[in-house]
């Protein structure tokens, strides 16, 4: 596999990336270039607005906590479902917190058994959640988790996240510090980074957050999600293809 992938990046004019994480891994292979790697990151589907936290929100109503974190999407083999369980168990006698999850995948079937066991009292289960719904969703929730196993820096990207940022909410994301994702959290101030499998720092993260100043918070979240616009992504993709084609020689020279 490394070798028919050495074949292809060697042929190719360029390769884009949607984080900066993907180039050292890109750049381990002989036949790639630093010039020819071209970081466009995505961008969120809904719109960046400052959605308030309500208690008349569907999601939110039935639950009595005061801070309600949530986790929401697909979970697969590069995430860890242990380290969310693990922080919800740590937190059960905080009846302020509690934790509110709606997904699918091998994660969230994994999450379902541990609760079945467990029948911890802060946490929730929603049934996936609409696309019509996905808005209200994402606003029940005063912080949502990304849960990273270690070493997928690289290799792979949350576009969960763009949309959590547009509905003016921060995030703890396990993840390696040089992930594209964490990257962005520091860079922007927009929440907590926590190391792959220390549920002891998840639970920190949870407690600041809980403490934090949640309109700043916000406010930053919305100026960050405001610059992943699909315009904005399209009109690079245009970009590079137009550059590639008026100029053939460049091309050449990035073989």
């Amino acid at each position: 596999m490394r070798a028919a992938n050495g074949l292809m990046f060697r042929a190719l004019n360029a390769v884009i990336t949607i984080g900066r994480d993907a180039e050292r891994p890109l750049l381990s292979y002989s036949g790639m270039t630093r010039n020819k790697i071209r970081f466009i990151p995505n961008w969120a589907t809904l719109v960046p607005a400052a959605r308030p936290l309500s208690p008349d929100n569907p999601f939110r109503k039935a639950l009595s906590a005061r801070f309600i974190v949530g986790l929401s999407g697909n979970l697969g083999f590069t995430h860890d479902p242990e380290i969310v369980f693990e922080a919800a168990r740590l937190l059960k006698d905080e009846p302020d917190i509690h934790f509110l999850l709606s997904g699918w995948g091998i994660g969230f079937e994994r999450l379902k058994q541990l609760q079945a066991e467990a029948n911890l009292p802060n946490v929730s289960f929603v049934a996936r959640v609409a696309d019509a719904e996905l808005e209200a969703f994402l606003a029940a929730a005063n912080l949502w988790i990304i849960p990273y196993r270690k070493d997928v820096a690289g290799v792979s990207v949350p576009s969960r996240f763009y949309n959590l940022l547009a509905v003016g909410r921060p995030v703890a994301l396990v993840s390696e510090p040089e992930a594209e994702a964490a990257l962005t959290v520091v860079e922007n101030g927009l929440g907590w980074v926590v190391t792959p499998g220390r549920a002891d720092q998840l639970v920190d993260a949870i407690r600041a957050a809980s403490r934090c100043d949640a309109a700043a918070m916000a406010e930053r979240a919305l100026k960050a999600a405001a610059r992943f616009d699909r315009t904005t992504a399209m009109n690079a993709y245009v970009g590079l293809i137009d550059e590639l084609l008026r100029n053939p020689d460049l091309a050449e020279q990035q073989r």
